[in-house]
């Protein structure tokens, strides 16, 4: 499967297109938490562990988006977005991950 940021697939005719393809992913408050309140693990004043979990979470969600493009026989998706944010209030820190896309058959 072909994932890009870009509108269109340079060199390519894009044949079909299936639509808004979704994916979403929880990163649980505890790693958030851990994030602020020193992290072991830091190396160069970045946190690993946490930017682990971060690209766990996103991948998480862009394979749902795969798997939902597949499903219409989709090759690729096209303008994917990857936004985060922090649910905050009654979920704690809980941070989601969505992922957006358009679902295409290409060339």
């Amino acid at each position: 499967m072909l994932i890009l940021t870009t509108p269109n697939i340079e060199g390519h005719k894009i044949i079909e297109y299936y639509g808004l393809v979704t994916g979403e992913s929880l990163l649980g408050a505890n790693v958030y938490k851990d994030l602020f309140s020193g992290v072991r693990d830091v190396v160069g004043g970045r946190t690993s562990a946490y930017e682990e979990q971060l690209k766990s979470a996103r991948d998480l969600a862009i394979g749902s988006i795969t798997e939902k493009a597949e499903k219409d026989d989709a090759n690729a998706i096209i303008g994917i977005r990857i936004k985060y944010n922090n649910l905050g209030g009654t979920m704690g820190n809980t941070i989601m991950v969505t992922v957006t896309g358009t679902a295409v058959k290409y060339e």
